[in-house]
């Protein structure tokens, strides 16, 4: 290319010297070129991106990365971006690139194993991680991948070894510490570890992060509120007031502390911030942010929305608020005004987790179950790559639904069993598999086991007792059945047209065909929907005459 550097002024003056020039040797050359393809490429991705050119977008994000493999971030932005597209070989070949460069940094590696995670190559994502943790220590992607992956293969002690050099390591970074926390109560929740041993290895971290004093708020924060979730109240207050004074506007600060202070008898100063909350701040988007999350947690959903609704209003630039609107737009039914919502949120903000979450949820409200899968899987992907700790029970509940209601029947077993082995008393999943299997008419003796658990988990519900109910029918006990079914049908409240046309089969099968007939005609009068409405009149029709 023949360029030049210029290392004085183009001109001269009687008092300067001209200029030196000097011309670039053949390789700073051609790293030259190489950089200046690698931003041309980079360019046209973002056309194609803002084109809705999605494919030819990572096609120039990679050529990009490939001609600028020394630029981590970058590489580990079109990494990311080709694993959530299930372009994994495309990833492996490009991470496996990066870690040929010299010393490549161990987020490279994590990145890796994920790919290979995805693409079944256990030992090598193995290898991947540990090489990931022998670079970088201090990172702690690659313990919980590595952790996962041990568990995933059956090597128990191998995960609990990662977990533990992992949760040594109290001279790291307060971030890294914080992460810990979160992995163990993340396998706290699988029984790896008992209730007093987490918190005890929890508060060892949490004490590691506080002596080095972190002046990032959300950080602190953290800290205090992880203390304050393992009962450490007196260990948490400072940490407040210390955020109350450099931050008075952090959302739900004051309210947290107020709390702490009615907790602790400490009614003087309680009342003295509860009058600076209701006085000073009127208008404040935390307060109402605050009372909206409260409302929420009190399934107070109305009362919800106009609190979270206020708040967005008085801030629009807080992401939180959107998603939480959103959640509770999906409790109230409202799948449309939420999808509008995380429309707003995602024009906004960065994509994340959260954001695919709930518009997998939404989408699934409208019965759009493809869409809803989609999202799901999307959020699962960001989630292995950033967060593991957010794919929890619920998260595989979602998905083992939106599996089932796309017919992928083996794919929904799978999730739902995944969600059971992180929260084994999880009575939703307990009752979505059995049903699911009581109506396909499979796996009868399992179904019947996991809903007798479920009943005893929420003897009240009268959804469980309806699948328990249905489950002995189908495996020819109608007689069992009966008595459960009847109690469901008196828990609802209200006729469901469900519940009874299930009744109506029970009573059938007994032979009692005027009670079988009462009961479809009760159910037909719930004003059902048209399918469950053509099925029970065909029930009717072929019922001996009385």
């Amino acid at each position: 290319m023949g360029l030049i550097i210029f290392l004085g002024c183009a001109h001269t003056r009687p008092d300067v010297k001209e200029t030196t020039i000097l011309p670039l040797s053949p390789k700073e050359e051609a790293l030259l070129d190489q950089r200046v393809d690698g931003l041309a490429h980079y360019a046209a991705g973002i056309s194609d991106e803002l084109n809705s050119h999605e494919k030819q977008a990572t096609d120039e994000f990679l050529k990009s990365a490939l001609a600028d493999i020394h630029e981590e971030t970058l590489v580990l932005e079109v990494g990311r971006r080709l694993i959530r597209e299930q372009r994994n070989k495309e990833a492996i070949d490009l991470l496996r690139e990066a870690t040929l460069q010299p010393h490549p940094p161990g987020s490279t590696y994590a990145l890796l194993g994920v790919a290979y995670i995805q693409s079944g190559e256990t030992n090598l994502a193995v290898e991947a991680n540990q090489q990931s943790i022998q670079n970088a220590p201090d990172n702690l992607a690659g313990y919980q991948n590595l952790s996962a992956l041990y568990l995933l293969t059956g090597r128990t002690n191998e995960a609990l070894a990662v977990i533990g050099q992992a949760t040594s390591r109290t001279n790291s970074s307060p971030e890294f510490l914080l992460g810990g926390a979160d992995l163990l109560l993340r396998y706290n929740r699988q029984q790896l570890f008992s209730d007093a041993e987490t918190k005890e290895k929890t508060i060892l971290m949490l004490n590691a992060a506080a002596r080095q004093n972190p002046e990032n708020p959300i950080i602190v924060q953290r800290i205090a509120d992880l203390y304050l979730l393992n009962g450490e109240v007196a260990k948490a207050e400072p940490l407040y007031e210390g955020l109350l004074k450099r931050f008075p506007g952090i959302p739900g600060l004051r309210e947290r502390l107020a709390n702490i202070y009615i907790r602790s008898d400490k009614n003087e100063k309680a009342a003295k911030l509860l009058q600076e909350i209701q006085k000073e701040n009127p208008t404040d988007p935390s307060t109402y942010f605050f009372l909206g999350s409260l409302a929420y947690e009190a399934k107070d959903y109305e009362k919800a929305a106009q609190s979270y609704e206020t708040a967005l209003r008085l801030n629009p630039e807080f992401e939180p608020i959107y998603y939480d609107l959103a959640g509770v737009q999906i409790a109230r039914h409202l799948p449309e005004e939420a999808l509008a919502l995380l429309e707003k949120a995602r024009g906004k903000f960065k994509l994340n987790f959260t954001l695919e979450f709930y518009t997998g949820i939404a989408q699934g409200e409208l019965d759009e179950w493809s869409r809803a899968l989609s999202y799901l899987t999307s959020a699962e992907l960001i989630a292995k790559t950033s967060d593991p700790s957010r794919l929890n029970h619920i998260f595989y509940y979602q998905l083992g639904s939106a599996y089932e209601r796309t017919g992928n029947i083996p794919d929904a077993v799978k999730a739902l069993r995944h969600a059971l082995e992180l929260k084994t008393d999880y009575a939703e999943a307990l009752n979505y598999l059995g049903y699911m299997w009581a109506e396909r008419g499979e796996n009868l003796d399992e179904a019947r086991s996991m809903l007798e658990r479920a009943v005893k988990i929420e003897p009240e519900n009268s959804a469980i007792l309806d699948s328990f109910a249905w489950v002995l029918f189908k495996a020819g006990k109608p007689g069992d059945a009966v008595a459960p079914i009847k109690k469901a049908i008196e828990l609802a409240g209200k006729d469901d047209p469900t519940l009874l046309e299930h009744l109506g089969d029970i009573e059938a099968a007994l032979k009692e065909f005027d009670k079988a007939r009462a009961a479809y005609t009760q159910s037909l009068g719930a004003h059902p929907d048209e399918k469950t409405r053509d099925k029970v009149k065909q029930k009717l029709d072929v019922l001996p005459a009385p």
